[in-house]
């Protein structure tokens, strides 16, 4: 089986767009999603790069056409999508929440339910009291993904999965990666569905 791996951080609507599609064009060729957190403020740091909204400030008509394309990537495929009027905040905790999450079966879970309280439902986040609430409605082992947040290990296995990403030549999020092949943003998504049918 194939395995796609995603990199993402929540507080980049482009990986919560992702998100939405990533699952169904897996099962179109039976491969499988391993989810990689980042941290996007520490990637960004150690490559240089930017956010949209900073790197296109000074184009407006690039920044406008920028955010026209999110409409039409929402339109086309159904997303419910509002943009988070925290944007942006600190993904921290929630992130360390993702790593203590892998492998569990209530991972995807986690990320459904912190995608969607920032690019659904308008939440911040990164507010503790707002972040227990997220996980008791979604049902979550509230008491060990905290515990987790505060974990040194987790907050080190972050941090490494991080410069791991840098180290691979990743410079934003969403990433994918499909083998050594990357693949960044929703734009690229065609072309990875290209090379999941082995023609590529």
């Amino acid at each position: 089986m194939q395995e796609i791996e995603f990199l993402y951080d929540f507080v980049s609507n482009n990986s919560y767009l992702v998100h939405r599609v990533l699952p169904d064009l897996a099962r179109r060729h039976g491969a499988r999603i391993r989810y990689r957190p980042i941290f996007l403020g520490g990637l960004f740091k150690a490559t240089g790069n930017q956010p949209p909204f900073i790197a296109f400030r000074d184009v407006p008509a690039k920044l406008a056409h920028h955010n026209r394309e999110i409409e039409r990537f929402v339109a086309r495929h159904a997303i419910p999508y509002h943009m988070s009027p925290y944007f942006p905040l600190n993904t921290l905790p929630v992130l360390r929440g993702a790593i203590a999450a892998q492998g569990k079966p209530w991972e995807t879970t986690y990320i459904d339910a912190f995608f969607n309280a920032m690019w659904v439902h308008g939440q911040q986040i990164d507010r503790p009291e707002v972040i227990e609430d997220i996980l008791t409605e979604a049902g979550l082992p509230k008491a060990e993904i905290l515990a987790a947040m505060a974990d040194p290990q987790i907050k080190a296995a972050l941090t490494a999965g991080t410069d791991q990403a840098v180290s691979r030549g990743v410079f934003g999020a969403p990433t994918l990666f499909l083998g050594e092949e990357m693949f960044f943003g929703k734009d690229s998504l065609p072309d990875l569905e290209y090379a999941l049918t082995g023609q590529a």
